[in-house]
């Protein structure tokens, strides 16, 4: 079985959240949650995920290292950053699940992953990947050098045959303004192979109306395969001129007790699919399925055993 092998660039922060009145710290942030779903899913399939960020010495970094290779993921493109930590979110979840985050991330180790003496011999490694996926989260808390830094390497993976992935992730306020996120998407999305794109997001950037105005945009930026993600509604497949709607899966009310993570899951069960073969469609239908899941537990990580029975 050829071994397929899948980077993902991004940070990982210490998350707090109370449970049962008490405030109990874990590991999380979008592409990680991503990265761990993906691993999960596809060790048996000969899919390798790789995450690929920077910490730094301390022991929530010591953690983090530990915990990730214990679900498999390989971390021997992690950057450390000396005198940095990693950064840390809260989450508050209300009464129907929905949550909101407070961040301290500003000068995390992750920010200057791309600023290090061995940044340049990560980025030689990558490409020998066959994917690399990213987010609108990684680039924003990039500095501006690594972000240019990034692009460039992007560019050259692309024309090398590499394929990219990209989960649009708008979050402002880590953004130095709209017009900083605008530019920075209009350079990842012409080299962007697969785009995974939460419409909301693409609302608060761009201003959408419609699912069309999406569509569109991201077509004429030469993207081949759009999947848009409606939040608990049908997501929408979009290759060429073609396209399709997926239903979610049917989750009742009362069993949805958090949705943190559940649009980085849906990108795990997508890829996961995607790269074991199964045409877009299927893999949407995937992507469903792990996110219903995970939408069924408190914070970004559920417990391995409900990951376990999911079927891709």
């Amino acid at each position: 079985m050829k071994t397929t092998n899948i980077a993902i660039i991004g940070e990982c922060m210490v998350e707090l959240q109370k449970k049962e009145g008490q405030l109990q710290q874990s590991f999380g942030g979008d592409t990680l949650n991503t990265a761990l779903y993906l691993s999960r899913l596809t060790q048996a399939q000969g899919i390798t995920t790789s995450y690929v960020t920077a910490l730094g010495n301390d022991p929530f970094s010591t953690e983090m290292l530990a915990a990730w290779q214990s679900e498999g993921i390989d971390t021997s493109l992690t950057v450390t950053v000396k005198d940095k930590q990693p950064g840390m979110y809260y989450i508050e979840t209300d009464d129907v699940g929905e949550r909101s985050f407070h961040y301290w991330r500003s000068d995390s180790a992750a920010k200057y992953l791309f600023d290090q003496p061995e940044s340049q011999a990560v980025i030689d490694k990558l490409f020998s990947f066959d994917a690399v996926y990213l987010s609108g989260i990684t680039l924003a808390i990039l500095t501006a050098a690594g972000r240019v830094r990034l692009m460039a390497f992007l560019k050259q993976f692309k024309a090398l045959g590499g394929k990219v992935l990209f989960d649009n992730n708008y979050r402002p306020k880590l953004w130095a303004s709209q017009q900083e996120a605008l530019a920075a998407y209009s350079q990842v999305l012409p080299l962007t192979d697969i785009a995974l794109l939460t419409f909301d997001d693409e609302q608060a950037l761009y201003g959408d109306e419609t699912v069309e105005q999406c569509i569109t945009r991201t077509s004429q930026a030469g993207v081949g395969e759009i999947i848009i993600k409606r939040g608990s509604k049908d997501c929408l497949v979009v290759e060429g001129e073609n396209a399709n709607y997926v239903a979610p899966i049917d989750v009742e009310r009362d069993r949805i007790i958090d949705t943190t993570a559940a649009g980085d899951s849906f990108s795990a069960g997508f890829i996961a699919k995607r790269f074991a073969g199964g045409s877009a469609k299927e893999a949407a239908f995937a992507g469903h399925s792990v996110a219903g899941a995970v939408i069924q537990y408190k914070g970004a990580i559920i417990p391995r055993s409900a990951t376990d029975s999911i079927s891709l």
